[in-house]
């Protein structure tokens, strides 16, 4: 007689070595307890954003009223910390590099030339100028071509370099910043006050009317590079074993950095510049997930930052009443982060 038992299908095994996503079944375990904890501590955070210090009683129109208010900030923390997350882990595969960011290409120094440009042309009003749906598609395909045009030059000519373009992304970026800084010392002191608001990154920069375009510009660029994440698996590898895999590296770099640079461009349009935001999201993401396959590795770096923005908008504004120190805070700790990096380069 025929055993027609059902065949048990184990990972394959090399050397001793399971060849999955993870190196061992309790990596896996690990893996799937902190995407659970992750979860539970992000329901844990949005939920008081929404219901803490509401001064009406819960369940009445008035609360959910202003829950509904509040909201709005959620949603705002929520496509930063995907659109943050990521760009910075996609980046980093493409260029094989763990300590630099998509902000390297100049989105920061473009947006903060942006808006000193508008304040110095035509003073505080320029600030109004720069709000609506309108102005913030313009931001938003002002970088988009301005990220085009560099892959474009530096990518596809005769000799195309990675390299040299993230050099040149580095001078670019210095030359707007400069720029704009002798804009801020002709402006008078009403109007750097009101400029220098708009240059932190802060939740309260965000409008709801900007959610129409951010909200699926964001879902489409990160589910795209979500989508590919076996290839991301395989450019991580490099430009020679990428192209042995019958794979065209460049054609695939490129394509990464253009929903890099619209998951960026949205980013810093919303809310602002936050250098090192995703440099210290994505190092915290590599550290949980236990693998370096990509499917894995992005939703526990959502969860992650989502975690750190949300918990440190509440804390400071519930606890220290300064909301709009949360991109100070988190740029501070993130520059930290990335000088350990530096310094354990070897083992990180």
């Amino acid at each position: 007689m025929l055993d027609t038992a059902p065949l048990k299908i184990e990972a394959p095994i090399i050397d001793g070595r399971p060849t999955g996503s993870f190196s061992s079944a309790k990596k896996r375990r690990t893996y799937w307890i902190l995407i659970a904890v992750l979860s539970v501590l992000s329901v844990l955070f949005a939920g008081a954003i929404l219901a803490w210090g509401n001064p009406m009683p819960y369940g009445t129109q008035g609360f959910w009223r202003i829950a509904e208010l509040r909201a709005t900030s959620l949603v705002v923390i929520l496509v930063v910390v995907i659109c943050q997350a990521v760009a910075t882990i996609a980046f980093q595969t493409v260029t094989n590099n763990r300590i630099i960011t998509p902000s390297i290409l100049g989105f920061e120094a473009l947006y903060v030339a942006v808006q000193t440009s508008a304040v110095y042309f035509m003073g505080i009003a320029g600030v109004v100028a720069l709000q609506g749906l309108a102005q913030f598609s313009l931001q938003v395909a002002l970088m988009v071509v301005f990220s085009l045009l560099l892959y474009g030059w530096l990518l596809t000519g005769k000799y195309a370099n990675l390299q040299v373009m993230l050099l040149v992304g580095i001078v670019i970026g210095g030359g707007l910043r400069s720029i704009s800084t002798f804009m801020q010392r002709l402006l008078t002191p009403s109007e750097f006050d009101v400029l220098t608001a708009r240059l932190f990154g802060s939740v309260a920069n965000a409008d709801a009317s900007y959610f129409p375009l951010a909200i699926p510009l964001c879902i489409a660029a990160a589910g795209f590079l979500y989508w590919r994440s076996r290839r991301l698996n395989v450019t991580a590898l490099g430009r020679d074993v990428t192209s042995n895999l019958g794979i065209n590296h460049k054609r695939e770099v490129i394509i990464v950095l253009f929903f890099v640079s619209v998951l960026m461009a949205v980013s810093t349009s919303l809310i602002g510049p936050m250098t090192f935001f995703g440099f210290l999201t994505a190092i915290l993401a590599y550290q949980f997930a236990g693998t370096h396959d990509h499917k894995y590795v992005f939703p526990i770096a959502v969860l992650t930052g989502f975690v750190v923005l949300a918990g440190s908008y509440f804390v400071l504004k519930n606890i220290f009443y300064a909301e709009g120190a949360v991109s100070i805070i988190i740029e501070a700790v993130g520059g930290l982060v990335f000088l350990a990096v530096i310094l354990r380069k070897g083992r990180l």
